[in-house]
């Protein structure tokens, strides 16, 4: 299975909704530890880079840089 490609400022959606009821997410830090903020209500969570492939669902727009 090919690891999936991020970008900084891609907007993912996750397997699971937050709780203030949005499922979309910003990327706004990459490295071993991947930093994302709930486009919702702003909330930001890092996880690791493993953790981060296996929750993410799918890209929905990339940076285009």
């Amino acid at each position: 299975m090919e690891e999936k490609q991020f970008e900084l400022n891609d907007v993912v959606e996750m397997k699971k909704a937050h709780p203030c009821g949005t499922n979309r997410w910003k990327i706004i830090r990459l490295g071993m530890d991947i930093r994302i903020k709930c486009q919702g209500c702003g909330h930001s969570v890092m996880l690791p880079r493993r953790e981060f492939s296996k929750k993410v669902k799918k890209v929905l727009t990339e940076s285009g840089e």
